[in-house]
């Protein structure tokens, strides 16, 4: 029944949200991971100056994974994760590192996640974990 119920969800979210591609992915990636055992901490979380975002913050276990979630119509021109470069992850570790202060995380309980969507019939998640190390100096 409850998987009725998602399926026409995800229907209406392709109606209402068809040209953004991005939310329609994170709404798949935020549900993906909740089913997967992970709680979801933040979302769509940016620093005060705006020099980083990061799609989610979850706690898998007794770590924090700091979610970027690439989503495309296709993978005609590549996977979606290809597209985390290394100012991507510059962003994204700033962003987290300022997370991390605010919360009182240790930094070794920590891990970057990339979840891939592809928007295809039915769609094709895939969640890399410990995908990367950021670029930027972490202590």
């Amino acid at each position: 029944m409850i998987g009725l119920l998602y399926r026409c969800a995800d229907a209406i979210r392709r109606r209402y949200l068809a040209g953004d591609h991005g939310r329609l992915g994170e709404d798949m990636a935020h549900r993906y991971l909740c089913r997967n055992g992970c709680t979801i901490v933040a979302r769509n979380y940016r620093t005060p100056s705006g020099s980083g975002e990061i799609d989610l913050v979850v706690r898998h276990g007794e770590t924090t994974a700091f979610v970027e979630v690439k989503t495309r119509a296709t993978a005609e021109f590549g996977e979606p994760d290809r597209a985390v470069d290394a100012e991507k992850r510059r962003r994204i570790g700033r962003a987290a590192r300022h997370y991390a202060r605010r919360a009182g995380l240790e930094w070794d309980r920590m891990r970057f996640d990339i979840v891939s969507v592809v928007l295809e019939r039915p769609p094709r998640i895939e969640w890399q974990r410990d995908a990367f190390r950021p670029v930027t100096q972490w202590r």
